[in-house]
């Protein structure tokens, strides 16, 4: 049973989940950066709190996609993750200080610029030739868009051969369609009776997806750009390299300035609250940057953002508009989310129809009635907050709105457990949204990566009761996929093709899809390190699984529960029998190695050859465990420049060793 702890993180999970669904896949944002934000910032404040609740999947560890069909997918040399954002100047203050603590008490120089609010794009040259342009896409792969860039006037497909730029390189930027070209599409689709362009965001992204390039290219699309990656850099200082990029005939942003001080922070962020409304495209923000790429290098980055660029978003906007009703929605979980349906209001540039409830006491606390004008804040062009009531406005003898008792879609009686906020429904095996819900997780991207099977096609195999058990996905064919409405052989074949492919995903990632409570990522390959196979894994009890490292009470307890259920161990047998693979491979235990094994190691200062990630990524793979602080039980400190003092001190007191990066690339060779 949940903690009142843990049941709160999966919430946040659920919600931060379904509000990137609609704002990276669906282009349809319901909910404000702000509010986005702080839940997200809960979230990571508790997974911080509660470490024994961490999940790799989780949205903290992950970002958003926009992948659609129709285009080629390439993986990025170097992932696209997003920024964290930030709200005043205390927070970019803050940002500060955590860099120049991680690069223990170098002074770090920022970089102020505009954040355009376009969709992110990666261009690859090589030899000064436009070879490739990819879209962000899930931060790992992107659409490759190329034919559609190369209609993109400001855009150089050829570079001056006098240049001194790198053989090869990658720039990246945000496409944008500015505000003229998209008052006049608008203004084009309204006679046509088509539907109207929510934003020039959306209009740029949905342009950048068409089939026809020519089309494309009538529409105007334009292109800003903000960070080049390569081995082979001019300067050693992002703010020189874009100036550089200038020169080569790109667009950057002329927006960009050295910052030194939170004073001239503050002045930046005053002018471009005011002086953004007159640029020619749409904007969403600001962002700061350390100028220095050796600093960059050290802080790394975390799954979800680099520690060393933050993003300032603008004061949110609000709207007062009419309630027209609350439906209540049903995850992946059973938790039971009311959702408000609203009179559409245009705010910060966006429609805004929808917006999460989150649970009964928000309703309460609100005091909502039927039929309420509700004020809705939005900032930075996400999703919308339902912050307050118009009491003025309220219909006289309106009843307050109830939360539902039963579940909307299977009838089961709700429950709640005692000092929690969210009603779940139990009926975890009859359920549709649950199945539908866990069929979406087993196809994903880091579980089984079967490309086809979204949300709407998981609802319509499991309607038509092609698929109602994960295992169901196996006995597919084409002939059953075609006989489906608007199914073509060309997709049939994609999904059975990923069903294929699957058959071959490694074992821990087979754990991770099979929808274990509290068994994310990362766990699972810790399950799968301990037990080798799949019959091992059922086998233990919890005193045993919990004597694995990491794999604490509730873990083992959840693992025991689910191998329990007969349904799961009958689904186990069929993915068996379909080929799955239910052990890690010889050569999955071959390349990994024991030469730090059952060694603890702090990692301290900073590094020239490799980035600290890479180097605690090396620590594990070569079976090390990662630790923050030393102590007694400190096996050695892996020490760059700039060691913190009083790590130093405390190693020299209870005599660990302290090596270098040679030292210890030696040791794993």
């Amino acid at each position: 049973m949940a903690d009142i702890f843990e049941q709160r993180i999966l919430d946040l999970r659920k919600e931060i989940n379904e509000y990137n669904h609609q704002y990276y896949v669906l282009n349809a944002p319901t909910i404000s950066d702000k509010e986005f934000d702080d839940k997200l910032r809960e979230l990571q404040d508790l997974e911080e709190s509660y470490p024994q609740y961490f999940d790799a999947y989780s949205p903290t560890q992950r970002v958003g996609s926009d992948l659609t069909q129709g285009f080629k997918q390439v993986k990025h040399a170097r992932p696209m993750i997003s920024l964290s954002n930030s709200y005043s100047v205390e927070e970019v203050a803050d940002f500060l200080t955590r860099a120049e603590n991680g690069l223990n008490g170098e002074r770090c120089e920022i970089v102020g610029e505009m954040k355009f609010d376009g969709t992110s794009i990666s261009l690859i040259y090589n030899k000064g030739r436009l070879e490739r342009a990819v879209t962000r896409g899930d931060g790992e792969k992107g659409d490759d868009v190329t034919a559609n860039v190369l209609t993109i006037k400001s855009i150089p497909l050829r570079l001056p051969a006098d240049s001194n730029y790198p053989e090869s390189f990658e720039i990246r930027g945000e496409i944008l369609l500015p505000w003229k070209q998209f008052d006049k599409l608008n203004q084009e689709r309204e006679a046509k009776n088509e539907p109207l362009f929510a934003n020039p965001r959306n209009a740029a992204a949905g342009t950048l997806k068409l089939q026809n390039s020519a089309e494309v290219a009538r529409r105007g699309l334009d292109a800003y750009f903000y960070y080049i990656l390569s081995d082979n850099l001019p300067f050693d200082n992002h703010f020189d390299n874009m100036q550089q990029a200038k020169n080569w005939g790109f667009k950057v942003a002329p927006v960009m300035q050295i910052l030194n001080s939170i004073d001239e922070v503050r002045d930046f962020i005053s002018h471009w609250d005011i002086e953004r409304k007159q640029l020619p495209v749409a904007t969403d923000g600001l962002v700061f940057k350390i100028n220095n790429l050796r600093q960059q290098l050290n802080l790394g980055s975390t799954a979800k953002s680099p520690r060393w660029a933050v993003a300032f978003k603008f004061q949110a906007e609000r709207a007062c508009t009419p309630l027209k009703f609350v439906s209540f929605e049903v995850g992946r979980t059973g938790v039971v989310t009311p959702v408000a349906n609203l009179e559409p209001v245009l705010l910060s540039g966006t429609i805004v129809k929808r917006a999460s409830l989150h649970n009964e006491d928000i309703i309460r606390s609100l005091d909502i009635h039927n039929g309420d004008h509700v004020y809705v804040e939005k900032g930075g062009e996400i999703i919308p907050k339902i912050v307050g009531v118009e009491l003025s406005k309220r219909i006289p003898d309106s009843t307050p709105l109830h939360f539902v008792t039963h579940c909307p879609v299977c009838g089961t009686p709700l429950t709640r457990i005692e000092g929690e906020a969210a009603w779940i429904c139990p009926n975890k095996y009859e359920c549709q949204p649950q199945i539908v819900g866990k069929i979406e997780h087993f196809v994903g991207r880091r579980m089984m990566n079967i490309d086809g099977i979204g949300e709407e096609v998981a609802d319509q195999l499991f309607s038509v009761g092609l698929v109602t058990n994960i295992a169901d996905l196996y006995d597919l064919t084409e002939e059953k996929l075609t006989n489906l409405d608007r199914f073509q052989t060309k997709s049939a074949q994609r999904i059975l093709k990923g069903i294929n492919e699957s058959r071959n995903v490694p074992f821990e990632r087979v754990i991770f899809a099979l929808s274990i409570p509290f068994v994310g990522e990362t766990t699972a390959k810790v399950l799968a390190e301990a037990t080798h196979n799949i019959d091992t894994l059922m086998s233990l009890n919890e005193e045993q699984l919990s004597s694995i490292n990491e794999i604490g009470d509730k873990i083992a307890k959840s693992i025991v529960e689910f191998f329990k259920n007969d349904t799961n161990r009958n689904t186990i047998e069929r993915l068996r029998n379909a080929g799955l693979q239910m052990a890690i491979s010889e050569d999955e235990l071959l390349n990994k190695t024991d030469k730090l094994e059952g060694k603890s190691i702090v990692i301290s200062g900073t590094f020239a050859l490799h980035s600290r990630d890479d180097y605690k990524k090396m620590i594990a793979q070569n079976g090390g465990k990662n630790v923050s602080s030393i102590s007694a039980k400190t096996d050695f400190v892996f020490a760059g420049e700039n060691m913190g003092p009083a790590k130093l001190e405390k190693a020299q007191k209870l005599g660990i060793p302290i090596i270098n990066e040679e030292e210890f690339l030696k040791m794993i060779e």
